[in-house]
């Protein structure tokens, strides 16, 4: 048993993370919080604009601002953004306030799911699958030893996705109460 009082989502774009993350924090009864929305609320900006004016530097930088606030809370799913882990601050902040899942798909998992998303930006190039490769080579080492709980989703619809964590939490995470 690993007691965190949040639940954290980590995986690469395409895991799963949004939509397995809203049917877990409703099972568990967490609220839900997207990242990447909350920094998109935090900036005033979408996330291909902040990326356009500031670059990636200054979109991990609104990434680690946003991060910090969301993990002092408690009783939270949060769906981190792909590239949360870069950040080793994140990593341990992360650590420190959650038990952390990691959605793990492969790259032809990710071409499929991501066919028709043009909004990110790190995907905006004609070679999307070797962009992906590169990241899943930095990223997985990264949210393998960061995770309490790895589930391969390219085996699963969302409903099974989260069938199969409700099961695995259940048996492995024990929800650290706030004290009073």
């Amino acid at each position: 048993m690993n007691p965190a009082p949040n639940l954290i989502l980590i995986g690469p774009m395409g895991a799963g993370k949004t939509c397995i993350g809203r049917r877990l924090a409703e099972r568990f009864t967490l609220d839900f919080v997207d990242a990447d929305q909350a920094i998109v609320d935090a900036a005033g900006a979408s996330i291909p604009t902040i990326f356009e004016h500031s670059g990636e530097a200054g979109f991990r930088q609104h990434e680690r601002q946003v991060l910090q606030q969301l993990l002092a809370g408690e009783r939270q799913l949060i769906s981190t953004g792909g590239g949360a882990v870069l950040d080793a601050g994140n990593r341990q902040a992360i650590a420190q306030r959650g038990f952390v899942v990691y959605l793990r798909v492969s790259v032809p998992a990710q071409l499929e799911r991501l066919a028709r998303d043009r909004g990110r930006p790190l995907l905006q190039r004609p070679d999307r699958e070797q962009v992906l490769h590169e990241m899943a080579t930095v990223r997985d080492p990264l949210y393998r030893g960061l995770a309490d709980l790895t589930l391969d989703t390219d085996l699963y619809t969302p409903s099974e996705a989260t069938a199969q964590l409700v099961l695995r939490l259940a048996a492995q995470w024990q929800r650290l109460e706030p004290s009073a």
